[in-house]
């Protein structure tokens, strides 16, 4: 069973819903306990990097998202789900991350004159055409974007996928072994997005 993690801060209903749409079992939950028993685990995410670790520790399930990638379980982080998985972030500088994968999470500029936040569909860039989580997914094929912030792994052998919008930025990074997460938004970005969550639904069972 998949279990995604309510912390009062993702979009969980519709996660649930595409899973459901795939008949991938998936249940979201906010008990440390059923995260820690898990059989995978994905991190959705809206809002800021700041209040959603304030949020993670108040209901102790910090520790259990660790343990369970530490223990090799599978694990999808989602738009800020991505984010928390860095050590820190420019929109809350004082604040710690998971640190499940080394770097930071940089803001936009806006020198480039596009609008920020960056909303709606674009392309992303295969780096990786092994990946399970890629499986049957076309190099530039387009995903369901809404944010301001970006990440910067400290290793490029993170980055499995790369999108520009004003920069060229990750938009699918993993630690190579059991973690993945996306920038963008799979739930919302109807063919190739189902296809990555039925992958993920493979890779955990």
């Amino acid at each position: 069973m998949i279990v995604i993690v309510d912390y009062g801060m993702g979009n969980l209903s519709s996660v649930r819903k595409a899973f459901q749409f795939l008949k991938v079992p998936a249940k979201i939950s906010s008990d440390p306990k059923q995260v820690a028993r898990a059989q995978a685990l994905v991190l959705p995410g809206v809002g800021a990097f700041g209040e959603a670790m304030t949020e993670l520790r108040k209901r102790k399930l910090i520790e259990p998202l660790r343990e369970a990638v530490n223990a090799g379980k599978p694990f999808l982080g989602i738009c800020l789900g991505l984010q928390l998985l860095f050590e820190s972030s420019e929109e809350s500088p004082r604040v710690k991350g998971l640190a499940l994968l080394p770097g930071r999470v940089k803001r936009f500029s806006r020198a480039s004159g596009l609008k920020i936040p960056q909303m709606g569909w674009n392309q992303i860039e295969k780096s990786s055409a092994r990946d399970p989580l890629l499986k049957g997914i076309p190099d530039n094929s387009f995903f369901y974007f809404v944010h301001g912030y970006y990440a910067v792994p400290s290793k490029r052998s993170q980055v499995l996928a790369s999108t520009r919008y004003s920069e060229r930025f990750p938009s699918i990074v993993s630690n190579g072994k059991n973690l993945w997460a996306t920038q963008f938004h799979p739930e919302k970005s109807q063919k190739w997005g189902l296809k990555l969550l039925r992958n993920f639904g493979e890779i955990a069972r």
